[in-house]
């Protein structure tokens, strides 16, 4: 599909879903990666993840639309158009439109290191998802020096 077709689509469910016009861009973005579209405050476009459609199929691509599109017509509208707004939350009932889209299978958990950092003072363990300065940083509790105990994957 390209962006043409897309724009089309767009407008298309728009008009029989919302019954009322797309009138910006609808196109693909592929530096997306974790979330299957985005709907721009300023320009009012809506950029979509391509490989939503690739993995997943047309009838997660139309959710994607329809949910973007829910933020779109609030926006315009000016009512509450964010995720936590009631307006946003009846509109997407009313639309059958998804909260979140399934996750993409490309972009899976990949697992995690974590490290682990001993107290020379007290001997207090720290799990931690990032590495931190040993130099900069001491324990909470005793403010003794911590050492790299060791790296493993989670």
């Amino acid at each position: 599909m390209e962006n043409n077709e897309l724009q089309l689509l767009v407008e298309d469910i728009s008009s029989k879903s919302f019954g009322k016009p797309f009138r910006h861009k609808a196109f693909f973005n592929k530096r997306l990666r974790t979330t299957g579209g985005r709907y721009m405050l300023r320009s009012h476009n809506i950029e979509i993840n391509l490989k939503y459609l690739e993995e997943h199929g047309m009838d997660e691509l139309i959710g994607i639309i329809k949910h973007e599109l829910c933020h779109y017509h609030l926006h315009i509208e000016g009512k509450g158009y964010k995720h936590r707004d009631k307006d946003f939350r009846d509109l997407m009932k009313q639309v059958d439109a998804p909260r979140h889209c399934s996750p993409l299978q490309s972009q899976a958990k990949k697992r995690s290191k974590i490290h682990l950092y001993i107290c020379t003072g007290c001997n207090l363990v720290y799990k931690r998802r990032r590495r931190i300065n040993t130099e900069r940083y001491v324990c909470g509790k005793c403010r003794g020096r911590l050492q790299l105990e060791k790296t493993s994957s989670e």
